[in-house]
Parts: C-alpha cells; sequence; structure tokens
C-alpha cells in the first residue's frame, strides 16, 4: 500500500458492528423497521476530478494523495465498509417518519492514532432512504458546503468538515426553486468529516416505533464511543450524559448568533447529537441585523427557523431528543430538568458572546440592558453585522462617525440614539474596551452568499480560482489580510439583493 492514501488508512467499521443493521445490500429505496444502517455503495461516475481540497483534513486523516474515483464514489477500497444511516425527524415541527441518509453514503471510520473520524460521500447516489430522489448533489449546493463547513471551523465553530469537491462529469436535473422549472446541473460530491454524523433523529426513529431494543442500542453505542466520560447504567447516568449534549448544542447555537449564521433548515435530523453544525443548505450570514430573516424559501412565511429564533427552535428539537430517550428512563421526569440545564447553558454562552463582542472583561448586572438597547438600534436601519462589529473593534471614541460604512443608507441613521448607546458602551468598558476579545470574535470575513455565488458562478464555467480565493481567505477571518478587503470586506451589493442563491434559497441549495 501506498503510504498516505486512502487504501493505507487504519479502517474500522465501529457502528456497523454493534449496532443492529439492514440485511439486504443496495436494496432499493423503503421502509426499513429495526435498523440503524444499510449498507450500500455508492453510484459510480463517469469523469471524477478533485476541484476543492482541504490540506487541513488532508494532513489529519494522514492523506498526502488526491484519489479522485474514490472520493468522486467510483470505486471502494479495502478497509471501507459503506453504508447510509437510517433516522427519522422533525421537518418544520411535523413528524416526518423515516428519512435516513437520502444522498449520503458513509465510506467508514479511519482511526487516525489521535481520534476516529468518519468518511461521508455527500451526493453519491441512491441509498435505501432516496424515497424518490437520485441520491445526487450539484456543484453549487457542493461549493456551499465545502466552503462553509470549512469557514466556520476557522471561524471557531463547532461544525463538520470537508475534506474534498469532486466534480462527477455529468449532469443533474434539479428545480432549485421548487417552481417546476427543472434543468440540467453540474454534478459533484463532497467528502465531509466528523466524529460520527449521529443526529437526534437517529434516536427519535426507534422511539416513534416503539422499538426500545434497538434505542437501547444505539444509545449505548453513542455513550460508549463517543462520550465515553459517561454511560448509561442508570437514570442520572443517561441524564448526565443529555445535559453533556444540551451544553455542546447550547455552545453550537451561541456561536452561530456571534458571527451572524443562520442555518436555515434546524429539522431534528439535522441536528447532531455531538454539538456539531451539520447538513448545510439553505444557511446564510445575515446581511442586514435582522432578527426575522431566513434564508430558507420554504421558511418564508412562518419564518419558524429564522436568525432569532435559533436557541429556542434548538431547544425545541431538544425536548424531541428528551422525549426519544424517555423509554429508557424509570423516572421520565427527571428530563425535565435537563431541558431546563439546555436554556441555562444558553444564557451563559450568549452573556458570554456579547461580552466578548463588546469587549467586556466580564457580563454584570445591567450589561443585559446596554445589550438589548444596542439590539434594538441595530435594527432601526439597514445594517452590516459582521462589518459593524469589526469596525466597533477598533474604535477610537464613542462617535458614530467611524461606523458609517456598516450602514446601507447613511441618510438614515438614527446618529443621535446611536451616539448616546456609544456613550454608554464607553462608560461601561472605560474607554478601553478589550480589543483582543473583540478582535478574536468578531470576524472581518464570513462566507456571504453573495461571495458563494460569486463561486458557484465561475466554478460552472470551470474556473475555481474565486473558490479557490475564498478558501484561502476564510482560513483567517480574523486577520486583516488587506489583501482582500477591498474585494471582500463589502457589504451586499445591490445586484444580490434579490437574487437567487443569495437572497432566496431552497433545500436543494
Amino acid at each position: 500500500m501506498d503510504k498516505g492514501t486512502l487504501s493505507s488508512l487504519s479502517w474500522v467499521n465501529r457502528f456497523i458492528n454493534e449496532t443492529p443493521g439492514d440485511n439486504q445490500i443496495n436494496g432499493p429505496p423503503r421502509q426499513i423497521p429495526g435498523v440503524c444502517w444499510s449498507k450500500v455503495s455508492p453510484t459510480p461516475t463517469p469523469n471524477p476530478l478533485i476541484r476543492l481540497w482541504s490540506f487541513e483534513m488532508a494532513e489529519c486523516l494522514g492523506l498526502t494523495v488526491k484519489e479522485s474515483d474514490i472520493l468522486g464514489g467510483k470505486k471502494i477500497v479495502t478497509g471501507m465498509n459503506p453504508y447510509a444511516q437510517r433516522y427519522g425527524g422533525h421537518q418544520f415541527g411535523n413528524w416526518a417518519g423515516q428519512l435516513g441518509d437520502g444522498r449520503a453514503i458513509t465510506l467508514g471510520e479511519v482511526n487516525t492514532g489521535q481520534e476516529i473520524l468518519e468518511l461521508q460521500l455527500k451526493g453519491s447516489g441512491v441509498t435505501p432512504y432516496s424515497r424518490f430522489s437520485d441520491g445526487k448533489a450539484v456543484l453549487r449546493s457542493s461549493i456551499r458546503e465545502f466552503l462553509c463547513s470549512e469557514s466556520m471551523h476557522h471561524l471557531g465553530v463547532p461544525t463538520t468538515r470537508a475534506l474534498s469537491l469532486v466534480t462527477t462529469g455529468e449532469n443533474v436535473i434539479r428545480d432549485i426553486l421548487y417552481n417546476g422549472k427543472p434543468a440540467a446541473e453540474k454534478g459533484a460530491i463532497v467528502c465531509r468529516v466528523a466524529p460520527s454524523f449521529i443526529r437526534f433523529g437517529s434516536f427519535q426513529i426507534h422511539s416513534f416505533s416503539g422499538d426500545i431494543q434497538t434505542l437501547r442500542s444505539l444509545v449505548d453505542y453513542t455513550v460508549k464511543h463517543h462520550f465515553n466520560t459517561h454511560n448509561t447504567q442508570t437514570d442520572d447516568d443517561i441524564i448526565e450524559w443529555l445535559r453533556h449534549v444540551a451544553d455542546e448544542t447550547a455552545l453550537m447555537i451561541a456561536h452561530w448568533m456571534r458571527v451572524g449564521f443562520v442555518h436555515g433548515v434546524m429539522n431534528t435530523d439535522n441536528m447532531s447529537i455531538h454539538g456539531l453544525t451539520i447538513d448545510y443548505g439553505p444557511y446564510g450570514w445575515i446581511e442586514d441585523f435582522n432578527f426575522d430573516w431566513t434564508p430558507n424559501t420554504t421558511d418564508s412565511i412562518s419564518k419558524r427557523y429564522r436568525f432569532g429564533n435559533q436557541a429556542e427552535i434548538a431547544g425545541w428539537n431538544f425536548a424531541r431528543l428528551l422525549e426519544s430517550i424517555s423509554p429508557l428512563l424509570e423516572t421520565p421526569r427527571k428530563l425535565n430538568q435537563v431541558l431546563d440545564f439546555y436554556f441555562e447553558s444558553y444564557q451563559k454562552y450568549s452573556n458570554d458572546m456579547w461580552s466578548e463582542k463588546l469587549g467586556l472583561d466580564e457580563f454584570i448586572i445591567g450589561d443585559d440592558e446596554l445589550i438589548m438597547e444596542l439590539v434594538r438600534i441595530l435594527q432601526l436601519v439597514e445594517t452590516d453585522m459582521t462589518i459593524f462589529f469589526r469596525l466597533l473593534s477598533s474604535i477610537k471614541k464613542p462617535d458614530i462617525s467611524h461606523l458609517m460604512n456598516a450602514f446601507y443608507s447613511k441618510e438614515e441613521i438614527p446618529e443621535s440614539e446611536w451616539n448616546i448607546w456609544l456613550e454608554k458602551w464607553w462608560i461601561r468598558v472605560k474607554g478601553n474596551p478589550n480589543r483582543e476579545k473583540m478582535n478574536s470574535s468578531n470576524p472581518k470575513y464570513v462566507l456571504r452568499n453573495w461571495m458563494a455565488q460569486l463561486a458557484i458562478d465561475a466554478a460552472e464555467k470551470e474556473d475555481f480560482t474565486v473558490a479557490l480565493e475564498l478558501h484561502q481567505m476564510l482560513k483567517k477571518p480574523y486577520s486583516e489580510q488587506p489583501e482582500y478587503e477591498e474585494k471582500w470586506f463589502n457589504k451586499r451589493p445591490e445586484w444580490a439583493r434579490h437574487r437567487v442563491g443569495c437572497s432566496m434559497l431552497s433545500c436543494s441549495s
């Protein structure tokens, strides 16, 4: 075996060896009760080519060779044991029954010597959980997933990672806005990496069907391998594990709010048991600081998954996880305290987040009023969140003039209100905000949708230079990087205000 190739890695198969699985291999889409997974092979692609590559992720895995055929689903190597995971979920608040990996296939788990990581191909063909889908992905959604997952990692936000993006050499038919106008698009596959892709919905599907034996098997497996400081012997043991999950989930949401990220489709099947951002679909960074904004066209009326509702929705989703675990407890009412703990944890992390963004050495009584007033004024006129907080990090005196470039219409700025607030803040920080905290909490560069769209537009013409430039820049989102400032440290351009892919995205995005 060549050193540094996928075939030379130390492959293990804990999940399929230790949880119940499907007896049929490569079967058609169908209902499969009583299992956690189904073995399935990727659909071979005609001309896979690696276009984007994470050298950091490759180094973590011990890879030095890029293998398009394997990462493009054309072949597998010894040690891999590909499967699709079965799970259920609440979608937009409604139970959807069996869902599962409809366009994702896990190649297997790799023991790096430091940790065990799961490698999964997204967009690699039909699985038993594809329902009416072809199981494939297109270039635009794959670019968005690759760039965003790597960008989030460097922002310090818990996330799945991406190793590669491969174009497949085939066209895929998609109706981007579900408006009856399907069109051919270039196909692509992302190899994404995580400790596991177990979700809240992984437990829900067994609990809802009354399959307590399989539920117990999955809980035992998950705690044993992914939360090994815990165990599942008693009610209190399970509660301590769930408190761990609650804490990591709360921390993730606080990070989302810190950088202005909106997931867009926080269904329970899109919630990682590890507290990782997972399943990058119709996401977006808020341009205008607007708590009601959602990037998801499907959610444009109810706005269930809007920016300002993410902490509440994560709590709602976590409650559904608690319900699914409750059959394993002798005293299920104890779970109420775990839900309370989630909200307590989120409040703590939110306070810490605001302290960092505003350069406070600690959060004290009265700071919540200062923050609520800031949030109110930020929403009076169209204000770019990223630019505002980055400029605030370098302000020399409490004067709105330093922050002008954060506003879309300078004529509408409520200058007197801003100067009053700035004076209050300046007094609170004694004229000396903790700029180190601010500059490490308020990024200068984030993956705005219009930036991703420019990379997509170029890539669809076989030009990946924009995507490569963004990938490079977003590795250092808190650094000044003056070579990129004029081009990328900007408010949303007017052409992107209503363009599909920038302001409007669907679940196929």
